[in-house]
Formats: C-alpha cells, structure tokens, sequence
C-alpha cells in the first residue's frame, strides 16, 4: 500500500509539472494531450456502475491532459472487447486503453498490430502479463491490481469477520472461466476449501456479466435450496451492488448472510450502511481510468516506458464506510 501511495504521488506530481507555467517563461504551454485522440475500452455496459467510474476518472484526466477520448462498452464480453479493439485499431488512433479479461492470447495479434502501426497501447483491470513484458519498454503499462492477492484477502478477512468453521456453507460468484481475471474466483475458492468450508461456486453468466438484474432469480433460487448458506462472496463490482436489491426479494434480512465482494458504488456504499453488505474490496477504479489516459499521453509525449500501479485500496466495512462514502455516491471511489 506504501508503495502503492508512493507511486500515485508521483504521478500526480508529473501531471502538474508538465502542466503548470514555469515562473517568468512566458505565456502557459499547450496541454500535453492537445491532438491526441485515445480510444478507451471500459469494459462494461452503458452506465453500469463500476465501469462508469472508470470512465468517470478517465473524463477527468482528459480534462486535465487536454485530449480527446472516446468510450467504448463491452457488457463484460472478452469478445465483444476484441471486436472493440479491432475498431478502434481500424482508425489508427495515437492511443488505445484496453481491458485484459479475453487475456493475451487473444489480444496478441491484435496488439502487435498495433505497435507496429505505431499506436500506443495499455491496460487496467485485468492485466496481461505476458503481453506487459513484451512491450512494457514502448509503453504497454498496467493500472489495477492482483486478482490473486485480492481474493486471498478478501476471503480471509470474510473468515476472520465471520469466525466460519469446518462445515459452514458458503457461495461463490465468479468469472473462474477467464484465464487471468478468473485467478481472483479461483483464489476465494481455495482459501474457503482450505479452512474446511462447503463452496457452492457458480459462474458468472454472459447475461448476467451484462445485465445484473438477471441475478435476482439465481440469488434466490440458490438460497431457498441452501438455507444455510452463511456467507457470499460476489466476485463482480456491479453484482455487488445490487445484492441488497437481490437479497430483499429472498427475504433476506441485513446482516443475516455475511456478504463480501468488490467495487464501490453508490448502491454498494448504501448497501455496506443498511448491513446487506459488509465487506468490499476496493480496486478504486477511478483510478484506472485517470492514470491509463495519463499513461498513454506521458508516452506519447516524452517516450516514458508502461506504468505499473497497483490501485489496491483496502477494504471498506460499516466501520470506515463514512469516509469514502459521499466519494462513492459521486461516482469517484
């Protein structure tokens, strides 16, 4: 976290002094992005909550840098975001900002393409670890976090938070399916198993990935067959936020289920204050979207290589929930 802090500050102090008027230099430089036109994948669906706070931080670097940015909405579908970024490779723009989840693999002719042609690549949320090593020297960075270490985290906390024992039974939503972003399922999964619990584990539909509402009959078909299930883990931003809404109509009342999972979000901060939720791990995507654009500008601007940040922001309970939360409800944290 230290670290974390560290390179975040310096950051930030780069934006400002490629900025800021140099005293006596005469008339105030031109913004570092002016002309440049990014492309920026935010992965989710029109409004959704997680990635339009994503897109919320990215608004705000453009203003901040001077250039140009247009989204793109993928509903959480790796293929949709191939096809995104065949489109956006298409018009050869100087800059392009993708998420990891169809993982290198499917990016890597894509992305060579890219580089070839010249156009500056990065990457948030999800990394692409082999892709990061290849071209992290022509600016390929990562802005996000450790699925593996988040799940570990979030899991132990949960178990910690409950004192859950041998035998207790408890649920899993997750995106095991996808090569790197599935680590943080996989990762929630082993920790429970390890300290003797039952895991249910369902996987994250496409329909539901876009359109959360369809969870409502999953969580409560799945609850009226395991009546007891006394913790949930939601591995999905926009899923938690809406498992107050899901856990009303079971019948559930608040703080009669242990519930976990991540992302802030208006709905998510409500419910944390209501006792539907209890434990977030916050990847502070606000980030994610202001230091990728930043990324690519410093890049094209002065040759610096990929940034690599970790956007880890702890976790966020009833306990500390007043701190952040009117940041929440403005869509910032």
């Amino acid at each position: 976290m230290k670290t974390a802090a560290i390179r975040l500050t310096l950051i930030t102090a780069l934006v400002f002094l490629f900025n800021a008027p140099f005293a006596g230099a005469g008339p105030k430089p031109a913004p570092l992005g002016k002309g440049v036109t990014i492309w920026f994948d935010t992965g989710g669906p029109v409004g959704g909550p997680y990635n339009t706070i994503i897109q919320n931080g990215a608004v705000q670097a453009a203003a901040d840098m001077g250039c140009d940015v247009k989204y793109l909405y993928s509903d959480w579908n790796p293929e949709k975001m191939i096809a995104n970024f065949k489109t956006a490779l298409a018009v050869r723009p100087p800059g392009i900002v993708v998420m990891g989840h169809p993982g290198d693999g499917a990016y890597t002719p894509f992305i060579q393409e890219a580089m070839a042609a010249g156009i500056l690549v990065t990457c948030v949320d999800t990394n692409l670890p082999k892709t990061l090593e290849k071209y992290k020297s022509r600016g390929f960075g990562y802005i996000g976090t450790d699925p593996d270490v988040m799940g570990t985290a979030l899991a132990r906390e949960a178990l910690v938070r409950t004192g859950l024992k041998k035998g207790d039974r408890a649920f899993i939503w997750g995106l095991k399916r996808l090569e790197e972003r599935g680590r943080r399922a996989r990762a929630m999964i082993r920790t429970l198993e390890e300290a003797g619990l039952i895991v249910d584990y369902m996987e994250i539909s496409p329909e539901v990935d876009k359109d959360t509402a369809m969870g409502t009959p999953i969580i409560t078909g799945y609850l009226a067959s395991h009546p007891d299930c006394k913790m949930m883990l939601i591995d999905h931003g926009a899923l938690t936020s809406q498992m107050e809404n899901f856990l009303k109509v079971a019948g559930v009342k608040p703080d009669k289920i242990f519930v976990a999972g991540f992302s802030l979000s208006p709905a998510t901060a409500t419910a944390i204050e209501s006792g539907y939720v209890d434990l977030v791990s916050e990847t502070q995507p606000y980030l994610l979207g202001y230091l990728s654009v930043v990324q690519i500008i410093l890049t094209k601007k002065y040759g610096f290589t990929g940034l690599e940040i970790d956007t880890g922001g702890g976790l966020i309970h009833k306990d500390n929930i007043g701190l952040v939360a009117p940041l929440a409800k403005k869509g910032i944290r």
